[in-house]
């Protein structure tokens, strides 16, 4: 879309480093026909293949997205109910994963556990309106305002593929499952969005401290949709991520160069980190 410009990045957490866990955080936008689909999903921290979950998840959703735009009018027309627009998507999305999982054989449930359990927090944006969605927890900052979603009691999100086995959601809060639609508005309003995983928050509450080793402030979110470089530098947004988490050892010498002392200073966000970030030109 002519007057937008994308931009987006991804680093693990601290805790999955020293845990010799990968990133279990994904993204991915589709920008095509004057529309733009963008999603962040993270895998359960518990499933053993999570990060290959949320990898497909944010491709078979924003493809489920995609065609069903070509059926459901509801983003040109006024006052058009868009439920069952999502719910739609919603189906078609679990379809795909029940088709996968079906295909790698062994214990269906057992599968759904260990590759495809994520969170979803996304964004679509038409010529007419723009529409920001989740199932799970995560971050959106809409023209500057945060919505902080979740965290859910227990720290344990809802999944999409709960769904597709046996869980107390369904029973309980079966609204959980499906989209939860923050906000639908007309795209001419807005001038900013950023979709991020629950690690987002983190990087939120530590704006005011130093990179790790450096006498450099990290500075608020907005920069990552205020600042040109992050959109002329595609990698600008890890590349940052990375310094906020990368350790700092220094070694403190005497006057006859011998070391006395070692100053070290740790990465400082602790879960994996990702976001995407959509700004008016």
């Amino acid at each position: 879309m002519e007057n937008f410009q994308i931009t987006g990045g991804t680093i693990v957490g601290r805790d999955h480093i020293l845990s010799n866990k990968n990133n279990h955080d994904s993204y991915s936008w589709v920008t095509q026909d004057n529309t733009t689909i963008a999603v962040v999903c993270d895998g359960c921290g518990s499933g053993k293949h999570s990060e290959v979950g949320a990898k497909i998840g944010v491709r078979l959703l924003g493809e489920a997205i995609r065609k069903n735009l070509d059926f459901f009018h509801c983003f040109s027309e006024n006052n058009q109910d868009t439920s069952p627009f999502w719910e739609r998507v919603r189906k078609d999305t679990l379809a795909s994963i029940r088709v996968l999982t079906l295909s790698l054989g062994g214990s269906f449930s057992q599968t759904v556990n260990d590759y495809f359990l994520f969170t979803i927090v996304g964004a679509l944006i038409t010529e007419e309106k723009t529409s920001l969605f989740s199932i799970g927890d995560g971050v959106i900052v809409l023209n500057g305002e945060m919505i902080q979603i979740g965290p859910f009691p227990g720290n344990a999100p809802p999944y999409i593929g709960y769904d597709l086995v046996e869980s107390s959601l369904s029973d309980t809060a079966p609204e959980l499952l499906k989209f939860t639609i923050h906000e639908t508005l007309e795209t001419e309003n807005v001038e900013s969005i950023l979709i991020g995983t629950d690690g987002v928050t983190d990087l939120a509450n530590i704006a005011s401290e130093n990179y790790p080793g450096k006498e450099k402030i990290i500075g608020p979110l907005s920069q990552f949709w205020e600042e040109d470089r992050y959109f002329k530098n595609p990698d600008m947004v890890r590349r940052s991520l990375s310094l906020m988490n990368k350790d700092s050892v220094k070694y403190i010498r005497n006057s006859e160069n011998d070391i006395v002392n070692i100053s070290k200073e740790h990465g400082l966000l602790h879960d994996d980190t990702t976001l995407i970030s959509i700004r008016r030109c």
